[in-house]
């Protein structure tokens, strides 16, 4: 990797100067990965700040390995491109195989999804673009990249993109060797083809599914394919199609959406047939978002994964939890934020045709980039809060859980606990094929004093609920009012967002929610509170991440729980 940002922990330095080749002074380690180490260095000769990538010496007895090695370099020191990573040198040092690079100011696109999670519409046609356009002439030049991927997208402070590690590129002519085994894939599971799934004769349109997932991901937040093992998320490209962009994020432009469906065609000959041709198509499109009203204009695709739970075997009774720190109610402003999540009624905002987008990607990005310039991989994330637990000491299930305050929260004094008929609850499924799930156990989730009632979803074979973004419930406020939510998860791990509206009637897209703060997460089992401080009709709490539950079966093992939920509704 040549981005000085990417590294995986806090630089290296060498303790005695080493120069390599007698002319490339290295400075310090930012990178590694299972074959090599990545280097910032000083070119003595042009005093110039390169990267150097250098083979591991456990690997450099590896003729093979050393072989494929020095082939990347060969492969891309053929390519001239302004979206294509440079080589500048290829050496061999105490026996191990080193190549020198152009060094990156910037980040990975991993980094960038890592921490903002999903980018809007035009930066993600510049990514595109910027990308279809080196593949393209890595594809004239005779090589198939074969593992397209966020972690080899690189963006820099004046906006670039460069495509970077040909590491596993293969060519066209099939003239050279290849130095991979017939018997495997080469790639990244989430990232790869179907005809690399099967093992077929690959070209240039292989790269463009790839990077069609890479932009389906910057689009919805995920991947549209995962499984329990990389086994399974590669064939589960083989056995359904993606969920549609368009049920994810309503509001973006239906053109991009059905140019990058139609590049996850499982048949190649139903792709753009070349990287240009993707790049001319992603530049066309019209970035002005369809109209909407919020209900979805055909059904979600059925669910074919889970299986309803049989009625015998419950989880044993829960005598102690462990309460999460309670969640901010304040969200920090996303450079790349969706305009449908600013408000529950949304205004419509007009997009910026793509000419004058253009330069407005390259000050985001740049943005971005600088904001986190002198900073490692590990804090340019955005890690969820960390959890620090607490047992809970058995109450009367009169009594409201009170827990310390937060900032922007009312003492307990001045919270009412609504009683059990006072708030009225019901599943909610909108990605599912009937848009409820287990809604006659709904009620069972509000608060009784019994962790033996609650409200389950159907099991699932993936704890993240495979193509879907979630499942929850939604919760009907007595009156308009502002207060504090709490509900208690019996099983974990766990991932847990909230949102609020203050509509009549509860919106039928998550879009149309607002989130209330950032994600609650934990891996024990616990009591979750979440303040409200904008009058509020309805509630939504949405499941993201399922725990095991031993009441499934081993095909499909991940369940979500939700008990013991009250409205404290401020007086």
């Amino acid at each position: 990797m040549t981005s000085i940002n990417d590294s995986h922990g806090p630089p290296s330095r060498l303790d005695n100067a080493q120069v390599l080749a007698d002319r490339y002074h290295l400075d310090r380690r930012i990178g590694q990965g299972g074959m090599a180490e990545v280097w910032v260095a000083i070119d003595e000769q042009l005093d110039r700040r390169v990267a150097v990538k250098w083979l591991k010496s456990n690997l450099a007895t590896d003729a093979v390995v050393a072989e494929r090695f020095r082939r990347e370099a060969i492969a891309v020191a053929r390519l001239n491109h302004p979206n294509i990573v440079s080589v500048h040198d290829v050496f061999e040092h105490d026996g191990r195989q080193a190549v020198v690079m152009e060094l990156v100011e910037g980040r990975s696109l991993r980094q960038v999804l890592d921490s903002q999670k999903r980018l809007g519409p035009e930066l993600t046609i510049h990514v595109g673009a910027s990308v279809a356009a080196a593949l393209d002439a890595a594809h004239a030049a005779g090589f198939v990249h074969r593992d397209v991927k966020p972690g080899n997208i690189l963006v820099t402070e004046d906006g670039r993109v460069l495509l970077t590690d040909f590491g596993i590129a293969k060519g066209l002519d099939g003239v050279d060797e290849d130095l991979t085994s017939d018997n495997v894939m080469m790639g990244t599971a989430k990232y790869l083809s179907p005809e690399q799934v099967r093992g077929h004769k690959l070209d240039g349109r292989a790269d463009l599914y790839s990077l069609a997932l890479v932009l389906y991901e910057c689009l919805a937040g995920r991947v549209p394919f995962l499984g329990q093992s990389d086994a399974d998320t590669a064939l589960a490209r083989l056995q359904r199609d993606p969920t549609d962009l368009a049920h994810l994020r309503p509001t973006l432009p239906i053109n991009l959406v059905n140019l990058i469906h139609r590049t996850l065609a499982r048949n190649p000959a139903h792709r753009p047939a070349t990287g240009g041709e993707l790049r001319q198509e992603l530049m066309s499109v019209d970035t002005t978002p369809p109209l909407i009203d919020g209900t979805p204009t055909e059904p979600p695709a059925p669910r074919t994964h889970p299986v309803r739970p049989g009625e015998s075997g419950r989880l044993p009774r829960v005598t102690t939890t462990v309460t999460p720190p309670p969640v901010k109610t304040t969200t920090p402003p996303q450079v790349f934020d969706d305009p449908s999540l600013a408000s529950a009624r949304p205004i419509r905002q007009p997009w910026l045709p793509i000419g004058l987008a253009a330069s407005v990607v390259v000050l985001l990005l740049g943005a971005l980039i600088l904001s986190n310039r002198d900073t490692n991989s590990s804090s340019n994330v955005s890690p969820l809060p960390e959890i620090t637990t607490a047992p809970v000491a058995e109450r009367n299930s009169e009594d409201p859980i009170i827990l310390e305050d937060v900032e922007g929260s009312l003492s307990p004094e001045t919270q009412i606990v609504m009683s059990s008929t006072s708030i009225k609850v019901r599943a909610w499924d909108p990605f599912g094929d009937n848009g409820s799930e287990n809604d006659a156990q709904a009620p069972l989730a509000i608060a009784d004093g019994s962790r033996d009632t609650a409200w389950s979803t159907e099991c699932y074979s993936d704890q993240y609920l495979g193509a879907k973004p979630g499942v929850g419930l939604v919760v009907s406020l007595p009156e308009l009012s502002n207060g504090r939510v709490e509900f208690e998860t019996l099983n974990a791990p766990f991932q847990i967002d909230v949102y609020r509206t203050d509509a009549v009637e509860p919106p039928l897209s998550l879009q149309s929610w607002t989130q209330v703060g950032s994600t609650s997460y934990g891996v024990d089992p616990g009591v979750v509170a979440v303040s409200i401080n904008e009058a509020s009709t309805h509630l939504a709490v949405w499941l993201k991440e399922l725990g095991p539950d031993e009441a499934c079966s081993s095909a499909n093992p991940y369940r979500g729980r939700i008990g013991e939920l009250q409205w404290l509704m401020n007086s």
